[in-house]
């Protein structure tokens, strides 16, 4: 599937009562809203839907985002990635960009900075929370 679908993303977090908020605001971007909570469910979500989008929680990985970004990329090398993290320190934030997210949102900012993060790495640019 060239593209992978437009009107979809895949939203990875364990934590389901903030996921239905932020599926909430995704809605508003995305006609399909697809939402996993653990690292399998993710892989191999994105493999079959090949979503324009995922959205996943930096934690999912029980410390190992990068390997979760790795294996996403592998299976879905057009998804865009935009991490979500409570962790505001510089070097995680950088670290998580080195490590091939498209962009990365600090969950204590998701109401306001989410959609203009979605909107900019969508558009083929980066994004980090100021």
């Amino acid at each position: 599937m060239s593209g992978g679908s437009a009107d979809c993303v895949l939203l990875a977090d364990r934590h389901h009562g903030l996921s239905e908020g932020i599926r909430g605001l995704l809605a508003s971007t995305f006609e399909h809203v697809f939402m996993v909570a653990d690292e399998s469910s993710l892989i191999e979500g994105a493999g079959r839907l090949q979503p324009a989008m995922a959205v996943v929680d930096l934690s999912l990985g029980n410390g190992d985002i990068f390997g979760v970004l790795l294996a996403l990329r592998a299976r879905a090398p057009l998804t865009k990635v935009l991490l979500l993290s409570v962790h505001d320190e510089p070097s995680v934030l950088r670290s998580a960009m080195g490590g091939g997210a498209d962009g990365v949102v600090l969950k204590r900012d998701i109401s306001t900075e989410l959609l203009p993060a979605v909107d900019a790495v969508l558009a083929g640019g980066r994004y980090v929370s100021p």
